[in-house]
């Protein structure tokens, strides 16, 4: 019963992202700006066909139908989890909550809302050349707008990270109610 009880942080996160979404759409026209913070944080409001922050996809109908894979995956996998595995099970709740507000926009409109727009820091990666393979660079001059939906799957992943490199126990610990003198047998 207690995986079940988690979706509903789910049903939370997918409800503040549309709720927000729509809050946006209601009241700005595509491409509209409102300065919040100066330039560091505005409220800009486009349409994404893509991935998460941009990221542009060829093919529309396979992405989105490998989102609804991955989704239901990771929905699984979460109520495969055991109790006491809290770190990993709110990473991948924050995941699924974040996918499926996205996924329900692709689906329903064709396209993502993004709104948030920070002026964090500057990237400039210059092209190299590394191992017989030419690297192009990369320029970004302003974060990618993003909104609710990709801040809790960004979340979930580090989390996720978090557990799998630091957290994670490792099968060469020795289970904790084992004594001294039962090893040496």
């Amino acid at each position: 019963m207690r995986s079940y009880r988690i979706l509903w942080v789910a049903l939370f996160i997918f409800s503040l992202d549309q709720l927000t979404k729509w809050i946006i759409r209601q009241n700005m026209q595509l491409l509209d700006r409102v300065r919040i913070l100066g330039d560091f944080f505005r409220l800009t409001y486009v349409e994404n066909r893509g991935m998460a922050f941009g990221i542009q996809v060829s093919n529309q109908l396979f992405f989105t139908l490998f989102a609804v894979v991955a989704s239901l995956v990771i929905l699984v996998y979460l109520l495969r989890l055991k109790g006491d595995q809290a770190w990993p099970r709110y990473a991948m709740i924050l995941i699924l909550g974040g996918a499926i507000g996205n996924l329900f926009d692709r689906i329903t409109r064709g396209r993502v809302v993004d709104f948030l727009d920070f002026e964090f820091f500057d990237i400039h990666i210059p092209a190299f050349h590394f191992l017989f393979v030419d690297f192009p660079g990369f320029d970004m001059d302003r974060w990618p707008i993003f909104n609710v939906a990709d801040i809790s799957v960004t979340i979930g992943m580090i989390m996720l990270l978090i557990y799998i490199l630091f957290l994670e126990p490792s099968d060469t610990e020795e289970p904790a109610n084992v004594s001294d003198s039962e090893t040496i047998r």
